[in-house]
């Protein structure tokens, strides 16, 4: 994503420049309904911006990568670190000061960041992966329809537990689209049925908070009987709390994606079933139409604005056959 612009000199042009929208390097760039096209043969500067540094990000960057060498680009990896609000609007803030031509990014907290993503977007191409900003000027949304994976964990929920229960639901922040989306799903899906979310934890990406939170349920919740992880690293940190506790066998667990500890425990019998995401795709397709929006302009907007990755739900039956594709993969 670092890119050194070549000056135009030839007044009509740079005029044009402006008049069509061209922001940053004013002279480098031509905007057409929103998409910043730059220049043939201007070396690009574009990101792919995560809402954390957890285990789950590893498979989008080989999707990354994958672009890169296809389309002989460098789109980076920005990650930050502790997943905080202010860390990524730092990390918006210098694309823009160094003249970036665009980034995709996985919101923290869409209602925070809308304006900081419609500040990027009036001088550099921006689109949204795994968690959406939807009213914000981002141009195009890659990967899972979260609501909808939301609605597939929680009719699996439905068949773990045929006589009802109450459920326990652990998260990052229900700030973050993809997980107020999740959770909507998954209430929708049980709707009528006897199966309830009792109650919701947050542990604001904290690793020690997410298992703490998942022990302070079981030690005060006698009638919790299912726990479910919203965000990767809270299926593991529930696997971690619910067998320290000795209480595997009482205790139903679901959650989203392929960390690890979330596999292992389903091959261990402590976790039923995982919704997992497909983030090779939100690295490859987004780095893919970053480069396009770049170079081809308007014409590479998506007819629809939503692309769907989709879903697969893993459990004991295929969790090898899927965690040996996922070794594949990472190569």
């Amino acid at each position: 994503m670092r890119l050194s612009t070549p000056v135009l000199t030839i007044a009509p042009i740079v005029a044009l420049a402006i008049l069509l929208g061209a922001c940053g390097d004013s002279d480098a760039n031509t905007s057409t309904s929103g998409v910043h096209q730059v220049p043939a043969g201007t070396p690009l500067k574009l990101a792919f911006i995560t809402n954390n540094s957890s285990e789950f990000w590893k498979i989008a960057a080989k999707g990354v990568e994958k672009a890169n060498k296809e389309l002989g680009i460098s789109v980076e990896l920005k990650m930050p670190e502790t997943g905080k609000v202010e860390q990524q609007k730092k990390i918006i803030e210098d694309l823009i000061s160094q003249g970036y031509h665009g980034f995709a990014i996985s919101l923290i907290s869409p209602k925070d960041e809308t304006r900081d993503i419609n500040t990027a977007s009036e001088t550099m191409n921006v689109i949204t992966h795994d968690s959406d900003a939807p009213e914000s000027k981002r141009l195009a949304y890659i990967g899972t329809n979260n609501y909808e994976a939301g609605k597939t964990l929680g009719k699996e929920l439905l068949k773990i537990l045929p006589t009802g229960g109450k459920v326990a639901a652990f998260v990052g922040t229900l700030a973050a689209d993809n997980a107020s989306q999740r959770l909507k799903g998954i209430k929708d899906a049980i709707a009528g049925s006897k199966v309830e979310v009792a109650l919701t934890k947050e542990d604001n990406k904290d690793g020690s908070k997410a298992r703490s939170n998942v022990e302070d349920v079981i030690n005060a919740n006698p009638d919790i009987v299912a726990l479910v992880g919203l965000w990767s690293y809270n299926t593991p940190a529930i696997v971690a709390a619910v067998t320290a506790s000795g209480k595997a066998d009482k205790l139903k667990v679901a959650g989203f994606d392929e960390e690890d500890g979330t596999l292992k425990g389903i091959s261990d019998g402590v976790v039923s079933f995982t919704v997992v995401q497909k983030p090779f795709e939100f690295g490859y397709r987004s780095a893919v139409l970053l480069q396009q929006l770049c170079t081809k302009g308007a014409a590479a907007l998506p007819k629809d604005p939503i692309i769907d990755t989709g879903v697969d739900v893993i459990t004991k039956d295929n969790v090898a056959e899927f965690s040996k594709r996922l070794a594949d993969l990472k190569k």
